[in-house]
């Protein structure tokens, strides 16, 4: 079953509203530990995904998150770019046959989650967007076996804690690692961009005409 055109289109405008919407802000952060592109570069491929919908809606959810992936590789620019490319090629790979639901939805955002952190020779504890994704991943996969619209607000939570936390953190990746010390006191921009999206994508989610929709 080809994925939902509907809901390609409410998940992507959601998560470009939302970038949009808080990009001034954002660049800010950017601007004071970084290169101050982030949010360009995310516009950039979330514009180039939306320009995907009625090719990606005639795929298969797997062969749909590889062209994602793809896309976002090749119109994101920087890290992000490759990271995020990373996390939907590995969810695709790691996807399958198998239906998407909460507990396949899990797996393999783990699975995606983890090759990020091998692309980016990163962990939690460094300043980066993995501070929000890797706690998210695991509180997905301890919490499976409960609908998607039960696990969606505790994963709102969940990501807003990973993004805070990441306010008194040393960097050591980036250009925000040249700062040394300086790097303490400011949120990091990609750590806040993932998780402005992840509440994008949990807001589309949780309404009650898009659950249970997406195998």
């Amino acid at each position: 079953m080809p994925v939902p055109t509907d809901l390609l289109s409410a998940l992507f405008t959601q998560i470009q509203n939302v970038i949009d919407a808080n990009a001034e802000a954002v660049t800010e952060l950017d601007q004071a530990i970084g290169d101050g592109d982030h949010v360009y570069n995310l516009q950039r491929g979330l514009q180039a995904l939306q320009e995907q919908i009625p090719n990606l809606s005639t795929l298969e959810w797997q062969a749909a998150l590889q062209k994602i992936g793809m896309t976002l590789m090749s119109t994101v620019g920087g890290a992000s770019g490759s990271l995020y490319g990373t996390l939907f090629i590995s969810m695709s790979k790691n996807l399958g046959v198998r239906p998407l639901d909460s507990t396949s939805l899990a797996d393999i955002f783990a699975a995606g989650v983890e090759s990020m952190k091998q692309r980016g020779k990163a962990d939690v504890g460094e300043k980066t967007m993995l501070d929000v994704l890797i706690p998210v991943a695991q509180y997905l996969q301890s919490h499976s076996a409960q609908p998607l619209n039960e696990l969606l607000p505790a994963m709102e939570s969940v990501a807003l804690q990973g993004v805070e936390a990441t306010r008194d953190m040393l960097a050591t990746k980036g250009r925000a690692s040249f700062l040394g010390e300086r790097s303490r006191g400011c949120i990091d921009a990609g750590a806040q961009t993932a998780q402005l999206m992840l509440s994008a994508i949990a807001d589309v989610l949780s309404k009650e005409s898009t659950v249970g929709r997406l195998g």
